[in-house]
């Protein structure tokens, strides 16, 4: 298949009017810290080119249906030319940069910053509007690896879990924001999901499974090193390994029990992000290339090869699938009408990209949130990719995870895990 002319449609993000002398967007204002004035070059984006970029055309049979994101009821259907444009309009959004440095100011944090409000570094941990951060959860401790590598939410339950490279998980009160229990694993946290109400926890060479229902503990043997990703798909819990394996296990109810189902076989190197969408199985490796899984068989139907650095992050959206990769590029796939997915745009960043989070906001807007390897998580706006705001950490940010209606959580390299709300939209005022 070929795939270059897919890959080379990169859209055009919508700007202001601008100034048909000088066209170039100023790179100092990109990276936020232009100190010009008056700058000769544009502070804002450069609008889409006068002629009719050539749609896409909407396909058939590739609808999420991994139950990954906020209420369906909310969700909105962007299809057709959308992708990387602004919808303009009097709801569309521009994010106002400051006239500061996008970096969180370290005398701040310390709580000893002299300058107060004149001070040219950011005295916050997040930047735009829309949302705002409820809390910090502070626990996990280790002198040599901190980082949150998974959060979960088992359903029925008003715990929160958090894992770490600490060798612990923490379970905290969702009301009280208190760890309630400390538990001891003795290996590092690789990754965690949860499924109903199970709790999923990659381990190097096993998974651990709790029923927080039933307080059964089941420990699944089977993979070879570290498990870096897991997800559930029809009825199959799925883990990538470090030997670039995928093992499968079904849940006997009978016994009580995890049986080993299949081991998925063809990447060269660690399989380190999962994610199940259209009856199919998504997998991204270190080796740069994401494989296409039949859930039914399990064999593989496709392998994309657009990346060139380790795919860090899959997730699917509506027809779409979306891949970060540590090249600095957010890709957006979409399946042609003979069933194979081509690029159909690619959205480019400074810095290599690690984790992809897909929900909505208080308007039930489509948002997703990317975290990059310069410890901040990018909002964007879908599907215009318009930069909605920005969250920054002491450490970069390695899990992502959704909560309930109008509450996501961060989890960074410091042990930290942020709660944050999406805000309402202020009512408009009587006249």
């Amino acid at each position: 298949m070929d795939l270059d002319s897919g890959s080379k449609r990169v859209f055009q993000r919508l700007g202001g009017p601008v100034d048909p002398k000088n066209q170039k967007v100023c790179y100092h204002w990109r990276a936020g810290y232009c100190n010009r004035r008056p700058c000769p070059f544009l502070h804002r984006e450069l609008p889409p080119p006068s002629s009719n970029v050539t749609p896409f055309k909407r396909t058939h049979g590739f609808v999420d249906d991994s139950s990954g994101f906020s209420d369906p009821r909310s969700r909105t259907n962007y299809t057709g030319s959308t992708w990387g444009r602004s919808h303009g309009g009097a709801n569309s959004r521009t994010v106002r940069k400051p006239e500061r440095v996008f970096k969180v100011c370290k005398y701040w944090v310390q709580g000893n910053c002299g300058y107060g409000e004149q001070c040219r570094y950011l005295h916050s941990w997040s930047l735009g509007e829309g949302f705002s951060m409820l809390t910090q959860l502070e626990g996990h401790q280790k002198v040599k690896n901190l980082v949150v590598s998974g959060i979960a939410l088992p359903s029925g339950s008003n715990k929160l879990y958090s894992g770490s490279k600490d060798e612990t998980v923490r379970v905290w009160d969702c009301q009280s924001g208190q760890c309630m229990r400390v538990i001891n694993l003795g290996a590092e946290v690789g990754c965690m999901i949860s499924e109903g109400p199970w709790v999923f926890v990659g381990m190097p060479n096993f998974v651990k499974a709790w029923n927080t229902e039933t307080n059964t503990e089941l420990s699944l043997s089977g993979p070879i090193g570290e498990v870096y990703a897991m997800v559930v798909g029809n009825g199959l819990l799925f883990a990538g390994t470090q030997d670039g394996s995928i093992l499968a296990w079904t849940f006997n109810a009978a016994t009580n029990c995890f049986e080993p189902a299949a081991s998925l076989k063809g990447h060269t190197r660690g399989v380190v992000s999962l994610v199940v969408g259209a009856n199919r199985l998504y997998s991204g490796s270190m080796d740069c290339t994401i494989r296409v899984w039949n859930l039914e068989t399990l064999q593989c139907m496709q392998t994309l090869k657009e990346h060139t650095e380790v795919v860090m992050s899959v997730l699917c959206w509506d027809q779409f699938l979306l891949s970060c990769s540590l090249d600095k590029t957010i890709k957006v796939w979409v399946a042609t009408e003979r069933g194979n997915l081509e690029v159909t745009y690619t959205h480019n960043e400074e810095q290599g990209l690690l984790t992809l989070c897909g929900m909505h906001d208080s308007e039930a807007k489509p948002i997703l949130l990317c975290s990059s390897n310069d410890n901040s998580v990018h909002l964007y706006d879908l599907p215009s990719f318009s930069e909605r705001g920005k969250i920054f950490a002491k450490q970069e940010v390695r899990a992502i995870q959704m909560g309930p209606v109008g509450v996501f959580f961060t989890g960074d390299g410091t042990g930290q895990v942020k709660v944050w709300q999406w805000l309402p939209e202020p009512a408009a005022i009587a006249q």
